[in-house]
């Protein structure tokens, strides 16, 4: 077809709305606000867990009163499902909400994904789009992402996987029923459903440099829409992405594709709230662990997240959090806002996407993205001399048994 044309450079200000800056995503002409609303565990089994009425406030708060136009899902969230909350359940209450306020379609972005890995093929991408349109109750998704790589790659299994490994890729699981999904067909089918009017731009999540490159030659050579978005895990903490070739990547000179940074705050880590006393799994007092566990003061502090999520606690990642905490407090902000703030300010990211367990925390998110200052030079240079003492503080462990033989505290490969 070859009618793709970049309506302009991703990242850049369209529009400022009630005080929060509007960005290009990528090429399109989808435009995001620089805070999105995470919704992985709203209607979940966590304990703490946003009910559905719960989840229309915070749509309250951001969309309608707020600068917010943006709502990143999934047709597997809720995470953790399980008994009454259902894989889907998460688009249905958005489709709901949108439906009770009367929304006009065009205030909201929605992005929302596909599961990953072989599950990614033309016939799945066409079906699942269908139920993801149907949940949601409207008849397009503004970006539909892979929820992870259609092929292998270490970045799309958590915990501390970094290395390529020749030996997972050649398993029966990737290489059965003629491997996995090439990116022409990946590119072909989502520019079906972009051709129907299904979707207007489509994204990666949990890929590299490698996949957003590859998908985004192929479309150029078949003349298709490029992917408009990569989303990925992205912190003060975490900054991978700017490192690793994906930001020269994604760069408005190079592939013009847009980033959504997901775990902003590490798991709640960066909030200090685990400071004084350490999440419930890492602590030495099994009489404080025991009363953390039950009451949490946030996941990290239950047994299912606290064991998924151990890249955020790792001592490289701990003795930069206090380091950025002191920064903080020179400063006279506290940590969550240093690390909000700091976000912001990346030029690879477009958007922030963050989780909220109630409207108090959402009230504070709207608040750091609508300061009119940026941080200041010397406030983010301090940061960087922290960062340069580890680069990778959640891949680094000091805790590796001699006999845990290439697997990870939650059995994924390493190193």
């Amino acid at each position: 077809s070859g009618s793709y044309k970049p309506k302009g450079p991703t990242g850049e200000v369209v529009k400022v709305v009630r005080g929060m800056k509007r960005r290009r995503l990528g090429g399109s002409d989808i435009v995001v606000s620089e805070l999105g609303l995470g919704t992985q565990r709203w209607v979940s089994r966590d304990f703490n867990a946003p009910d559905e009425e719960k989840c229309f406030e915070f749509m309250d708060e951001a969309i309608l009163k707020g600068g917010v136009n943006l709502i990143d899902t999934a047709e597997q969230y809720p995470i953790p499902s399980g008994g009454s909350a259902q894989e889907g359940d998460t688009e249905t209450v958005i489709g709901k909400w949108m439906k009770e306020r009367k929304v006009p379609r065009e205030d909201v972005v929605i992005a929302t994904k596909i599961t990953g890995g072989r599950n990614v093929t033309p016939k799945n991408i066409k079906k699942d789009c269908e139920g993801s349109l149907k949940r949601l109750g409207t008849d397009y998704i503004d970006v539909y992402q892979l929820h992870w790589p259609q092929r292998y790659s270490p970045q799309s299994n958590w915990g501390q996987s970094l290395k390529y490994n020749l030996e997972n890729d050649s398993s029966q699981y990737w290489r059965q029923f003629g491997g996995p999904t090439s990116f022409e067909d990946l590119c072909l089918a989502m520019e079906d459903l972009i051709q129907q009017g299904k979707i207007r731009g489509w994204g990666l999540c949990n890929d590299n440099a490698y996949g957003l490159t590859a998908c985004a030659r192929t479309a150029k050579a078949l003349g298709t829409t490029p992917p408009c978005s990569i989303q990925g895990d992205f912190s003060i903490l975490d900054r991978k992405s700017e490192e690793n070739g994906v930001a020269e990547a994604a760069s408005p000179y190079n592939e013009n594709c847009g980033f959504m940074s997901y775990n902003a705050l590490a798991g709640g880590m960066l909030t200090g709230k685990y400071r004084e006393t350490p999440a419930a799994l890492d602590n030495p007092n099994r009489d404080t662990a025991i009363s953390s566990l039950e009451k949490p003061r946030g996941r990290m502090d239950t047994r299912g997240w606290g064991g998924t999520l151990y890249r955020y606690r790792t001592s490289a990642a701990r003795s930069a959090i206090e380091e950025y905490a002191e920064i903080a407090k020179k400063n006279k902000m506290t940590l969550t806002e240093l690390s909000l703030r700091w976000c912001r300010q990346r030029s690879l990211i477009t958007t922030t996407l963050v989780g909220h367990s109630n409207l108090d925390q959402l009230k504070e998110s709207l608040k750091y993205f609508t300061v009119k200052e940026p941080l200041s030079d010397q406030v983010m240079w301090d940061i960087d001399v922290v960062h340069m003492k580890n680069r990778l503080p959640l891949f680094s462990s000091d805790r590796v048994g001699k006999d845990w033989f290439g697997e990870g505290e939650i059995g994924e490969p390493i190193p």
